[in-house]
């Protein structure tokens, strides 16, 4: 039950708060709540003990962290102004309760988030950006964030674009970019999950574990950020099974690449040096 009841009680709480204030400066301090409640259950209860030990990467993922997250913040703040200048429809269904346009925005961009990642292990110069990511070597809530800048921007646009045409307004922009930050806690979770039928359909650690194996086919699968929803549709979902259990330690990483650097202006440079 921790799964949905992290995510469920953090939503409710950001979008109870945004309704209350109308400002979306709490989001920086219960997102750092977040992070804390989701170290704390990967102690209590991990998938994978060695997974909560840091290997050489805990700082680089704090400023991994710290760019991306800030960069979004940025562009959430930038909405009005490209909402100014980027033609767009104004369809926005504003009459609808909040937390309903949330999870209208929240499936859109989860298409347009899939879309991009499943074609960044389809064409290398994508694939050279997203790389950077799947060099991880383990798995915990932090590294959900770990992403080339370049390919953040790609796969924001992506999601957010099309709500943009749209006329998403910014508190829902602030709640979205909120809502995919703790996704990608969950997606990347070290806690030991159960989550019965909702295996088929939320896309959190135990299914985007098979994600980030060192075998480059075996990892083509799972692409979903918030649901397994296109990946149904793309035929690329798997769950546990005995032909194909859970991944577990030392099985994670570029197979091609064991030897792919861990410093963070070493990965910024890494997709412009070489194949990979």
């Amino acid at each position: 039950m921790f799964s949905p009841l992290f995510f469920l009680s953090f939503i409710f709480a950001a979008s109870s708060i945004s309704q209350n204030t109308g400002s979306a400066a709490w989001l920086i301090p219960l997102l750092l709540f977040a992070i804390v409640v989701s170290f704390a259950a990967e102690k209590w209860l991990p998938y994978e003990k060695a997974w909560n030990t840091p290997q050489g990467d805990f700082g680089r993922d704090i400023v991994h962290a710290i760019v991306n997250e800030g960069s979004l913040a940025l562009t959430v703040a930038f909405i009005p102004i490209m909402t100014a200048i980027v033609p767009h429809f104004s369809i926005w269904p504003h009459h609808w309760p909040l937390l309903v346009q949330l999870g209208f925005a929240i499936i859109v961009a989860d298409f347009g988030i899939t879309m991009a990642h499943y074609f960044s292990h389809k064409y290398k110069v994508l694939w050279r950006l997203h790389a950077v990511h799947h060099s991880v070597e383990r798995m915990y809530g932090f590294n959900g964030l770990l992403k080339h800048p370049l390919h953040q921007a790609i796969e924001l646009s992506a999601g957010t674009l099309p709500l943009l045409l749209i006329g998403m307004p910014l508190e829902i922009g602030a709640l979205l970019g909120f809502s995919a930050a703790i996704q990608l806690l969950l997606q990347h979770s070290n806690v030991d999950m159960r989550l019965g039928p909702l295996k088929y359909v939320w896309a959190v650690a135990p299914g985007h574990r098979h994600h980030h194996v060192k075998d480059g086919t075996k990892g083509d699968v799972n692409f979903g950020l918030f649901t397994h929803l296109w990946d149904h549709l793309l035929g690329t979902f798997v769950t546990n099974s005995n032909e194909r259990p859970s991944p577990r330690n030392g099985e994670l990483g570029i197979g091609s690449q064991p030897n792919y650097p861990k410093n963070y202006i070493a990965q910024l440079i890494q997709p412009f040096m070489r194949k990979v």
